[in-house]
């Protein structure tokens, strides 16, 4: 069966969305695994954002919304319908009158981490080298090194998925461990408000160059991947457990647990989402078996 979704492309190109077809989703996330969406719709600014979600609407259309790609499994049999992107004007970022910093959901997070450093801010060090876009990095509450995106975020700013901008501020954010107000879906992060403190740009500096040496110390950066496979179970850690099950180094077809760090499953070439499946299945009934902890996956899986 060809594209159902093909009819649409037209229609979404006609209110200034940026449209590929058919485009392969391992050239979009981290892990460079996944099949093809069918509709791939980069939208610029506001109105071409509440202008698709109108036609995603009318047309009853399955909707993805994508970040960096680097917290994400896709099926081998890619994403029926759209897959959302946000680029252009939710890519900028400004310091407000207020001293505060706004960044748009789209920008990437190294991005925001120079302009934090380029602007002699600190609070941000920690998020050096995670491989996330802002908006993404608010959705799981993204963390690192001791530091979390709700010890710098104010308040998000947002669309419902009926095109309605609101902002959620402080406590209403609901930070907690990967997760955020904003993990059980129904609304688009857009633009995301920092407070930073002032500080002293060389110490800045050395602190990010120290935490990114850490990774690249420890970290498999050198592989494809989706950063930690598994949240931390309370009291342990997940890398520690698997690597105490001997599974360091066990490998279904191309996905591989990391002989670097066993928190971290690999691409060590073509590797398939059935394989990383597979072996995200082996690890959990292991460590369950030897160990009595439930290892609960920290990725997202989207699909069919």
């Amino acid at each position: 069966m060809g594209n159902p979704y093909l009819q649409y492309k037209e229609a979404f190109e006609a209110i200034g969305c940026q449209v590929a077809v058919d485009e392969p989703m391992k050239q979009h996330t981290s892990f460079k695994i996944g099949g093809t969406a069918d509709l791939f719709v980069t939208v610029h600014d506001t109105a071409q954002l509440t202008a698709a979600l109108r036609l995603v609407r009318k047309h009853e259309m399955p909707l993805f919304v994508l970040g960096n790609g680097s917290n994400l499994l896709v099926s081998d049999k890619g994403i029926r319908g759209a897959v959302l992107r946000l680029g252009g004007d939710f890519c900028e970022m400004h310091m407000a009158p207020d001293g505060t910093l706004h960044c748009g959901a789209g920008a990437q997070l190294s991005r925001l981490c120079a302009f934090a450093l380029e602007h002699s801010l600190t609070g941000l060090e920690f998020a050096w080298g995670i491989p996330g876009s802002v908006g993404g990095a608010a959705f799981m509450n993204a963390g690192a090194y001791g530091g979390e995106m709700k010890d710098v975020v104010i308040a998000c700013e947002h669309v419902s998925l009926r095109g309605c901008s609101t902002s959620f501020t402080g406590e209403a954010l609901e930070f907690g461990y990967r997760h955020s107000a904003y993990s059980d879906g129904g609304f688009i992060i857009t633009n995301v408000i920092f407070r930073l403190q002032k500080g002293d740009k060389a110490a800045i500096k050395a602190k990010m160059e120290e935490l990114m040496g850490r990774r690249k110390d420890k970290q498999p950066l050198e592989y494809p991947s989706a950063g930690s496979i598994f949240k931390r179970p309370a009291g342990y850690f997940a890398g520690g457990l698997i690597e105490q099950c001997g599974l360091k180094g066990a490998q279904v077809g191309g996905a591989q647990v990391s002989p670097k760090h066993a928190g971290f499953i690999v691409n060590v070439g073509g590797a398939t989402c059935d394989d990383v499946l597979t072996l995200i299945g082996n690890i959990q009934e292991k460590v369950k078996a030897e160990t009595g902890v439930d290892l609960e996956c920290e990725v997202r899986k989207t699909g069919e």
